[in-house]
């Protein structure tokens, strides 16, 4: 086989005619391969107790060789040494008594949302474990206000805005003006809920913005009619007539650069090796200062962007335009991050945490569905980017918004058939026996966030969905018997973005009360770590180049202490990620510098207009109105 085919079948990740026992791209000699690469490029061969590779033809080796940022072969250390032949390589053991993995893919983040609330006090409904130390879970509302009451008694700067994130009324009871107040009348405190839907604001904050009667009553109907200036309390369209106002005090410069600085350490601290935001970022200043950080080739796993469709129709009513704008955007990254070619999000209904979801039958309790799109900008947005051979990442959580989606993509698939369109149903929250049929139907995939069910299916099993809705949350099960593909992802911060812990949360569905919500939903460990590596990569079409250790893909694996697949599985997420390799070069994850997470202090100049077009994206990408 002369040189040129040799390169060829090594860099194609083919394995249908694999070597017995060798991941390998072609069934050769041995004599053949060590004659083919006389004087090729040195290679690394990592070794290891196990290689878990998710390659169908060698799914377990005790060796990979890599050259430069490619896999070469995988097998025994004899089978790959056989395979390099004359080709200069060096084994690397670090990993002997470790596991190695497919790089774990984050599918669908948002690091901007995350580093602004993950630079702030952090006091949620679960325990949060950062590069700077662990936030712990707040027990209940007196928890909430007697940690709150100390940081701010904690912090030198008397004129420091205090923002917190993660309080959960649902879970705690109303949050008011007043509450906050008691806490300080001086300092302007903003409490960031957990739904990211809502901010409530003491008297302070509020003066200092300049939110006033007269302010409020100049607001549209829909803006005044979710506001409350009595409670200081904003939500949906309310928050973000308000957003201008409050956007310097909590999304300036210096914060914004440190909670991305505290994202990315903490996803590769989890596994991370790439990742993608669904709903990318439309103003440039704001890119611009996510590329300082994201776009160095110090960033230690890959970012893509995935435009915000919304936006965009709304902004253009040029059909062509939009494709335009749309396109335009890739010149925005570079480096580390890139636009997803040919993605495009989209929104159904409302957000799980509000339980502003649309569903089929009445919710129980105080609860109403919201449309993230109306019907005609739905249907519309669908329809041009459909046309244009777009892959649709939708956003959607309850069984009716998923019918809404559902006839989207069969009335255009009816009109414009297309061939492995692979429609992402994101998120998945709660959805009906029927509708998985037709997801499979219409050739649908899905990416579901399993920590529903670990953090809701308790409290919404008394309020909001009752326990049959609650429980059947997130039917992974159901999906996996039809033939679906389906990943896991956390909406990060809407979950922690811990590939290992959203395993866990699919294949037990331990609750936070440790009960089992939806026996007949748990699915297996090994279909878990799919769901995070080569389903993950399916799901954002780069499955011939990510998600699994084979010949001719990148070299990116996650180092574990032991192989999921095979512990008990209430431990998956007490399994330590010793680092990652990406791309060949070997990563480990350095030690936390604090004991606990704590806010940061010390402000830089305000700037306004950046602060709101960041604030305005971070809530832009996981909710409804702008």
């Amino acid at each position: 086989m002369i040189r040129r085919h040799f390169l060829k079948a090594a860099l194609s990740g083919s394995t249908a005619m694999a070597l017995p026992g060798i991941g390998w791209a072609q069934s050769i000699s041995l004599s053949d391969i060590g004659g083919s690469i006389l004087g090729g490029p040195p290679a690394t061969v990592f070794t290891a107790r196990e290689i878990v590779t998710l390659d169908a033809s060698r799914p377990l080796a005790r060796a990979v060789a890599v050259v430069n940022d490619r896999i070469l072969a995988t097998g025994s250390l004899e089978e790959v040494e056989a395979v390099l032949g004359d080709q200069p390589y060096e084994i690397d053991a670090r990993f002997a008594d470790l596991v190695i993995v497919p790089g774990f893919i984050a599918q669908h983040d948002h690091p901007i949302l995350a580093g602004l609330t993950m630079s702030s006090l952090i006091l949620s409904i679960e325990d949060w474990e950062l590069p700077n130390g662990t936030a712990k879970a707040v027990s209940d509302r007196d928890d909430f206000m007697t940690r709150l009451a100390a940081a701010e008694a904690d912090m030198t700067d008397p004129d420091a805005p205090l923002l917190t994130w993660g309080y959960h009324a649902s879970f705690f009871g109303p949050l008011t003006r007043a509450d906050l107040d008691t806490i300080s009348r001086d300092r302007p405190i903003f409490a960031w809920v957990r739904s990211c839907h809502e901010f409530v604001l003491n008297t302070a904050a509020m003066e200092k913005a300049g939110v006033t009667k007269e302010l409020i009553a100049g607001w549209s109907a829909t803006e005044q009619a979710q506001s409350s200036f009595e409670n200081g309390h904003f939500w949906e369209q309310g928050l973000f007539a308000v957003l201008p106002k409050i956007a310097p005090m909590v999304a300036e410069p210096g914060r914004f650069r440190h909670g991305l600085e505290i994202m990315r350490d903490y996803m590769h601290a989890k596994g991370v090796t790439f990742g993608n935001e669904p709903g990318g970022i439309l103003a440039r200043p704001v890119q611009e200062a996510v590329n300082e950080v994201m776009s160095s080739p110090s960033m230690p796993f890959r970012w893509s962007f995935t435009p915000d469709g919304k936006s965009l129709v709304a902004a253009y009513d040029d059909d062509l335009r939009v494709l335009r704008e749309t396109e335009a955007l890739i010149d925005w990254y570079g480096g580390m991050t890139s636009m997803a070619e040919k993605s495009i999000k989209l929104f159904s209904d409302g957000a799980i945490y509000s339980l502003a979801i649309q569903l089929r039958d009445p919710p129980i309790g105080d609860y109403h569905g919201e449309w993230m799109m109306d019907r005609d900008a739905f249907e519309r947005a669908f329809r041009i980017y459909w046309d244009a051979g777009y892959q649709m990442h939708v956003h959607v959580n309850g069984d009716a918004g998923l019918d809404r989606v559902l006839d989207a993509l069969e009335e255009n698939l009816r009109r414009n058939p297309r061939y492995d369109h692979r429609t992402v149903i994101v998120h998945f929250a709660v959805s009906a026996p029927d509708q998985v049929e037709r997801i499979k139907r219409l050739g649908a995939i899905v990416s579901a966030n399993p920590y529903y069910v670990t953090a809701l299916s308790d409290r919404y099993s008394e309020t909001g969905l009752g326990p049959e809705r609650a429980d059947q949350m997130v039917r992974l099960a159901d999906v996996d018997r039809a033939g679906v593909s389906w990943s896991l992802h956390s909406d990060m911060p809407m979950a922690p973005g811990d590939p290992l812990f959203l395993m866990w949360c699919a294949v037990n569905r331990m609750t936070s009360s440790g009960r089992v919500a939806g026996e007949n939903q748990k699915v297996s460990a090994e279909a878990a770590l799919r769901g995070v590596t080569i389903n993950a990569a399916y799901s954002l079409r780069l499955e011939k180049d990510l998600g699994s250790i084979e010949p001719g893909k990148r070299a990116n694996f996650t180092v574990l202490d032991r192989n999921p697949t095979t512990v008990d599985p209430m431990t998956i997420k007490d399994i330590i990620v010793w680092g990652t390799v990406m791309e060949g070069d070997v990563l480990k994850i350095q030690p936390a510098g604090q004991d606990d997470a704590t806010l940061r202090q010390g402000w830089e100049s305000n700037v306004h207009d950046f602060a709101s077009h960041a604030l305005r994206h971070a809530l832009s990408a996981v909710h409804s109105h702008i």
